[in-house]
């Protein structure tokens, strides 16, 4: 949708649904990337399935940290589509182009050095330890793809042309398919790589992803009107001023990701059938998290636009709006799973009994979604009006909960692997009430950006 037809001060739910329904389709192939290698690798074997959750997690501590650049980007380029200050919007994003290539490479250097040292210390099966390695070795090769392509897509969620995300994912995740299929069992004379096949599949299919939206972007988009149709002049000013912003989300990301990396490594040391079991339904979860930050995202995205509109007062009501549209896709997805999960967990492994174990936790997970919508769509709202460094403050307050509560109940207590997954619960009951208390009494209203 054109950023001209979205200047209103309020939106119909038919507006967010064009914006929110392409980034869900996007997400959702995002999110089939692992699903495949999960369906791929839960074939191949326990070991490798664990092995695939633990280093694809450990991959994902790393890309947040772009991920997280990328949100700071795309709330200074949504608040100047707000303002109509389009060319501006060209200057942004290729300064966000210029740094996660830097980052990349340094992230790229770290991880082929210090992943090894690393994982050897921290997963207690030798097995599941260079099964991880092996992955992790050809997975981090992506970070040059998927860091620049994360900014592509902040642009698109800036200036509320979402459509294109939907086309990129069907390209990215067809991509895999193949790559996975060819590579991880030895289809069509490839050699059979098994674990490090996904991994080298992953990383294509990131590839092909950032040629299509290059290809797109020049073919399709206005970029003279965004100021796209020359590279900027590096200015260490306007990173700078995007550093400002973007630097609380990467931290953010960072330390939000290397808990969840946390939760991985404990539940390891509950056994290779409790982790295979936690990748599974993490998997799972991948689908309702998808759904869920379609909503979120949008909602991020248009309360930045809307207070560079200067409607900061119409906030609240957008993001209780964007709860009400999030609850009615996710809501019945998590009842469907939790009726019928043989056949959903049929879906990623073959093996019965890995399936009977996984159904627990599933339930668990299904239900911990009725605060965590919520809590996720106020989060990015907080986000959306610029004040990263207090929602840095907010998730670092409720992290502090998370990790006391999981170190509880994971490694002193030992429990069931189906009353680890509450965790998500405690932690969307946490960030919630920090995030409501903040957009009803914090002064938000005043920042500028």
């Amino acid at each position: 949708m054109p950023a001209s037809s979205m200047r209103p001060a309020t939106y119909s739910n038919r507006q967010i649904w064009l914006i929110a329904y392409p980034i869900l389709i996007s997400l959702l192939m995002e999110q089939m990337i692992g699903m495949t290698d999960t369906a791929f690798l839960g074939r191949v074997g326990e070991v490798e399935l664990g092995a695939s959750a633990i280093a694809g997690v450990f991959y994902m501590v790393i890309f947040m940290v772009a991920f997280g650049f990328s949100i700071g980007a795309q709330i200074l380029m949504a608040r100047r589509n707000g303002e109509q200050a389009y060319c501006e919007i060209g200057r942004l994003f290729y300064h966000g182009i210029y740094f996660q290539v830097a980052l990349a490479a340094v992230m790229f250097l770290l991880s082929y050095f210090l992943s090894p040292l690393i994982l050897e210390r921290i997963i207690s099966s030798p097995q599941v330890c260079r099964a991880a390695e092996y992955y992790l070795h050809w997975r981090v090769v992506g970070a040059f793809f998927s860091f620049s392509a994360v900014i592509f897509r902040a642009f698109f969620l800036a200036t509320t042309q979402t459509r294109t995300l939907t086309l990129n994912s069907i390209v990215m995740v067809l991509s895999n398919v193949v790559f996975n299929y060819l590579l991880i069992f030895g289809n069509f004379g490839f050699p059979a790589l098994g674990i490090a096949g996904a991994a080298i599949g992953s990383s294509l299919a990131e590839g092909v992803s950032l040629l299509f939206f290059i290809i797109y972007t020049r073919r399709r988009i206005d970029c003279p009107k965004y100021g796209l149709d020359k590279a900027a002049r590096f200015c260490m000013g306007t990173l700078k001023r995007m550093l400002d912003v973007s630097f609380w989300t990467m931290v953010q990301n960072f330390f939000s990701l290397s808990t969840w990396f946390l939760f991985f490594l404990y539940i390891e040391h509950l056994g290779e059938r409790a982790l295979a079991v936690t990748n599974i339904v993490r998997s799972v979860s991948g689908i309702l998290f998808m759904v869920m930050m379609a909503f979120a995202s949008t909602c991020g995205s248009l309360v930045s636009n809307t207070i560079g509109g200067g409607h900061a007062h119409e906030v609240p009501g957008l993001i209780r709006q964007h709860i009400r549209l999030a609850y009615l896709f996710v809501l019945p997805l998590a009842l469907l799973f939790a009726l019928f999960p043989d056949l959903v967990l049929s879906i990623y492994t073959d093996i019965p009994d890995l399936r009977q174990a996984s159904v627990h936790s599933l339930w668990v997970m299904c239900a911990a979604y009725l605060v965590l919508v919520p809590a996720n769509v106020y989060f990015q709202a907080v986000s959306g009006t610029g004040n990263t460094r207090t929602a840095l403050l907010l998730e670092m307050l409720t992290l502090v909960v998370y990790t006391t509560y999981i170190t509880y109940i994971i490694l002193y207590l030992k429990l069931d692997v189906a009353l680890c997954w509450t965790a998500e619960a405690v932690y969307a009951v946490f960030i919630l009430l920090f995030c409501m208390y903040y957009i009803r009494h914090g002064k938000w209203m005043l920042k500028q950006i």
